[in-house]
């Protein structure tokens, strides 16, 4: 189903609380067990295939330039990983997330602190519109609008906005508290300082390699992140109920390989410290409780871009 049941009155939806409760407490010790063998195995895994795509783009092999999009996606979901990395699960050791969430921030041009503020209060206020920062940038109703959306137009507009209003030491984002915006500021500066060096490198050496292997392919493949991330609120209404402003998509083994996990996004917020390698087991647990569902990403797609246009994200 793609909206909630309208069969199941909202008062038999169980909210979190009555989740956690009913489960034993071994068995949310279980599901909070975070690993680093696991987290490295799957890290290995999405560099080996980023590593594959690359090399073959490298060495322009028949029909490299297929590959830029394939290559583009593996990277615009490292932001999964990123995603991750700022709730400190994909890793049992802290300097393995810290490290994670720095080094995808600066690959996929999202400052880690800045977005680690930004996305503990979308969790605090899920899909509520006074508070949750994410409903602050509002999904455009009109076709070229959301076209523009997609595409990732209005992403690479906000996004580099907010990393020169940062590094001017400007930011007055209401999720940032005022003991944040020193590390907020100083991270900035520092991702500038980098892509300037970057930038530099690439004009002393007269090599495209960082146009080819990097650029390029994280615009063409944040059209996909896009659609991905609209699944799993927009349409969905406008109540406190995790099992009701949120929808997990079900899909196949690869695409929740390269997004972590994370479709399945219900269970993602009723319990937000459950590592990625953990969600099935308890998609398992929740599977008869969700009331926001999508039979894959095609069916997705449909339903918010239509709830969109409807002015109903």
């Amino acid at each position: 189903m793609l909206a909630p049941d309208p069969s199941r009155p909202s008062g038999q939806v169980p909210d979190r609380r009555t989740i956690l409760a009913r489960m034993s407490g071994d068995e949310r010790q279980r599901l909070l067990q975070r690993s680093d063998r696991k987290g490295l195995v799957h890290l290995a895994g999405h560099l080996a295939a980023l590593g594959l795509t690359g090399s073959l783009i490298a060495l322009e092999a028949p029909g490299w330039p297929l590959l830029l999009l394939p290559h583009g996606i593996l990277l615009a979901f490292l932001f999964c990983l990123l995603h991750e990395a700022v709730h400190g699960t994909p890793f049992r050791s802290t300097w393995l997330n810290s490290a994670a969430a720095r080094i995808i921030g600066f690959v996929v041009f999202l400052p880690s602190v800045w977005f680690r503020h930004f996305h503990l209060a979308h969790h605090r206020h899920t899909h509520d519109p006074a508070h949750d920062p994410e409903l602050a940038r509002p999904v455009p109703r009109s076709k070229p609008g959301l076209a523009w959306h997609i595409a990732g137009g209005s992403y690479w507009a906000r996004e580099g906005r907010m990393l020169f209003v940062n590094a001017a030491g400007r930011n007055r984002d209401a999720f940032v508290p005022p003991s944040g915006r020193r590390a907020v500021t100083r991270e900035a500066r520092w991702l500038l300082v980098f892509y300037a060096a970057a930038a530099a490198l690439s004009v002393y050496f007269a090599t495209t390699a960082l146009l080819w292997l990097w650029l390029l392919p994280l615009m063409l493949g944040q059209p996909f992140l896009r659609l991905y991330l609209l699944a799993e609120h927009t349409g969905c209404p406008h109540v406190p109920e995790m099992l009701r402003n949120t929808r997990t998509t079900f899909t196949n083994a690869l695409v929740r390989f390269v997004a972590w996990n994370m479709p399945y996004h219900v269970e993602h917020h009723v319990h937000p410290t459950v590592p990625f390698h953990k969600l099935p087991a308890f998609h398992k647990i929740l599977r008869d409780d969700l009331t926001v569902t999508a039979k894959g990403y095609p069916a997705a797609a449909k339903a918010v871009v239509s709830a969109a246009l409807r002015g109903e994200a």
